[in-house]
């Protein structure tokens, strides 16, 4: 696997990991959800040893690729964050290209059918368990996150708290899950309304955020060269909204000449990744794996890689709002 020494990483190697594990990926898993379309399938990756196992709830994006979008996207995340220790489980989606169900009214792009996704899954952690071969007892339910990028870290900040109101009939959406105990949202969404493009409206013409209930812990990372005239009229400042405007205990990573795909966190070598990079792939993984293990843990590895990562101003900038 290509998770950690890749001879470009660069500067990444500063940010210091632990020895990996190797990693077992089981796909899919099929739960059958009364009313959902189709069975909810997903995939589950686990390191090859250890019990107790924090778990990753992982979203996917929506970009163009036929098999990104899916289950089978996302290995540069997935791998990772398995072979240090975590059990990362990997839904499709409703709005993945790889089921193309046209979604109705009101319910573009699936959007609260993914955030509902993750609930299902940490509601059937026990048949998740006694389909995975040698998963049965190894998960800790106590400690889990939530992982997204671009699409799916809408889907994330709707598990931390994000309220939606729908512009078009003043629907609120606010069904936080309160056993998720952090998030990581990659190339996540900002403010709507006035903020958004002509055609971001037209795109998510669902979207009215408030971000003023999200108190769960989260880390936002975004790359500053991350504009989407598609999305909002404003530069890429706008994906680091909900640092800015939800409440305290967020932190910031901007990643410098990142784009949307940050260096490759969707899969290795997309032709969608228009900033691919080893060494900044490296630094979105290493830099999140470290939040995710203080934030489940309580431990120092997060203030260890902030240390490291503010010795690297060429590699970015993070910031913290306790």
């Amino acid at each position: 696997m290509h998770i950690n020494y890749h001879a470009l990483i660069g500067a990444a190697a500063q940010i210091r990991i632990s020895l990996t594990i190797p990693v077992t990926s089981f796909s899919p898993v099929v739960l059958p959800i009364p009313g959902r379309i189709v069975d909810l399938q997903l995939r589950v990756t686990v390191p090859s040893t250890g019990n107790k196992l924090p778990i990753v709830l992982l979203s996917h994006g929506q970009g163009y690729s036929n098999y990104i979008s899916s289950l089978d996207g996302y290995a540069p995340l997935y791998e990772f964050y398995a072979s240090h220790g975590f059990a990362v489980l990997q839904p499709t989606h409703l709005s993945s290209l790889f089921l193309k169900i046209t979604a109705p009214y009101g319910q573009e792009f699936w959007w609260q059918d993914r955030a509902l996704d993750m609930t299902r899954i940490l509601d059937n952690l026990d048949k998740i368990e006694e389909t995975v071969p040698g998963l049965k007892g190894r998960l800790d339910r106590t400690r889990v996150a939530v992982v997204g990028h671009s699409m799916g870290a809408g889907t994330a900040a709707m598990l931390l708290g994000l309220q939606n109101t729908d512009p078009r009939n003043g629907s609120v959406w606010y069904k936080p899950e309160t056993r998720i105990k952090a998030g990581v949202l990659l190339s996540g969404v900002g403010k709507g309304g006035a903020d958004m493009s002509e055609s971001g409206s037209k795109m998510m013409p669902f979207y009215g955020p408030d971000f003023s209930k999200m108190v769960t812990p989260a880390l936002v990372v975004y790359g500053d060269k991350d504009v989407s005239p598609h999305l909002t009229k404003r530069g890429a400042d706008w994906h680091g909204d909900i640092f800015t405007l939800a409440p305290k205990s967020k932190d910031l990573l901007v990643i410098k000449g990142g784009g949307h795909g940050l260096g490759g966190v969707a899969a290795w070598d997309a032709a969608e990744t228009k900033d691919e990079s080893p060494e900044r792939l490296a630094v979105v993984q290493r830099m999140s794996l470290a939040y995710l293990r203080s934030q489940l843990f309580g431990d120092g590895s997060w203030a260890e890689a902030r240390k490291a990562f503010e010795k690297l101003p060429a590699q970015g900038m993070v910031q913290s709002r306790d």
